[in-house]
C-alpha cells in the first residue's frame, strides 16, 4: 500500500477513536491504542470508503465513448479479475467463518452466484458471458485472459486477502467492496441517492453498442437479488465483525480501493481513454 493509503487509514482510525471516546471504559488508554469503534462509527468509516469507489473513466464507458473494437478488453479483464471466480471468493469467506449465522448469509450468496438460485437459473459467471456473446465477440478470448499489470496486482491482492486475513476481511472485500457501490448510504439514509436503475432498454450496452435485451440476463439477476445482498453484507459487517477485526477490515478495504482505482486506470488506458487534465 502507498504511503498515502496508510495515512488515510490512520487518519480514519484516529477520527473514529475520538468519536468513540465518550463510550470508552478505560479513560486512561493512550491515544494511539487500537480502541474498538462503535457500530455507527464503523459503519460510517465503511460508507465513506465506499463513496470513494468512483473512477473517472466510468462515464465514458456508460456514454459509449469506448471504441467497440476495444470494449472486449474491459469485459475480459472484469471477467478474469473477479467475475469468473466470484463464487470461489465468497466460498473462501464461508469456509473460514466460525459463526453459523454469518455462514448462512454467505451460503445464500454463494448458492445464488454458483447456481443462479431462484432468480437467474444459471451461474452468474456464465450469465456475464452473455454480454460479449450478444455483442458478437469471440468467446474463446475469455478462456485464457492475460491480465494487464494493474489487474494482476489487484487480483493477487484479492487472493491473498481472502485466504490469509480471516473471515471478516474476506467477507468485507467480497460482499461489500466487490459487490457494493458508492450508493451504499441509501440503505441507511432515505435522503441519500440510491443506485440508478434505468429501464433495460436504456442500458449503455443496448443504447450505444446494440446489445440485445435478452443478453442482459445478469443485469436482471443482479436487480433481483441486489437489495437482499446489500442488506446481508451490512448485517454481517455491523453485527458480527468482532472489534479486533475492525481495523484489519478497514485496512484491507483501503488497499482494495487503491488497487481497484489503479486497475481501472489501466483498463481505461487499454480501451483508448485518457484523463482530461
Amino acid at each position: 500500500m502507498s504511503l498515502g493509503g496508510r495515512k488515510r487509514i490512520q487518519e480514519n482510525m484516529n477520527s473514529r477513536i475520538k468519536l468513540s471516546e465518550a463510550s470508552r471504559v478505560d479513560r486512561d488508554a493512550s491515544p494511539g491504542e487500537n480502541v474498538p469503534m462503535t457500530r455507527d462509527d464503523f459503519r460510517e468509516a465503511l460508507l465513506q470508503l465506499m463513496e470513494r469507489k468512483v473512477h473517472w473513466a466510468w462515464p465514458s464507458f456508460t456514454a459509449g465513448r469506448v471504441p467497440r473494437s476495444r470494449l472486449h478488453i474491459h469485459l475480459e479483464q472484469e471477467y478474469a479479475v473477479y467475475v469468473r471466480d466470484f463464487p470461489v471468493l465468497v466460498g473462501r469467506a464461508y469456509v473460514q467463518c466460525p459463526l453459523p449465522a454469518v455462514r448462512r448469509e454467505l451460503a445464500e450468496n454463494l448458492y445464488e452466484e454458483e447456481t443462479g438460485g431462484l432468480h437467474a437459473g444459471r451461474p452468474h459467471p456464465e450469465l456475464f458471458l452473455e454480454y460479449p456473446r450478444g455483442l458478437g465477440f469471440e468467446l474463446t478470448r475469455f478462456e485464457h485472459v492475460e491480465l494487464i499489470p494493474a489487474a494482476a496486482r489487484y487480483r493477487a491482492f484479492l487472493d491473498e486477502a481472502t485466504t490469509a486475513r480471516g473471515w471478516a476481511v474476506a467477507a468485507a472485500l467480497v460482499t461489500l467492496f466487490l459487490e457494493g457501490t458508492p450508493h451504499e448510504r441509501a440503505l441507511f439514509d432515505a435522503s441519500a441517492p440510491p443506485r440508478a436503475e434505468p429501464p433495460l432498454e436504456q442500458h449503455p450496452l443496448v443504447v450505444h453498442y446494440g446489445l440485445p435485451l435478452r443478453s442482459l440476463a445478469l443485469t436482471k439477476a443482479h436487480r433481483g437479488v441486489e437489495h437482499e445482498h446489500r442488506r446481508a453484507a451490512w448485517h454481517v459487517m455491523l453485527e458480527h465483525v468482532p472489534p479486533e477485526a475492525q481495523a484489519p477490515v478497514l485496512e484491507a478495504m483501503e488497499q482494495a480501493l487503491e488497487l481497484w482505482l489503479a486497475y481501472r486506470d489501466d483498463v481505461a488506458t487499454a480501451c483508448g481513454l485518457s484523463r482530461t487534465p
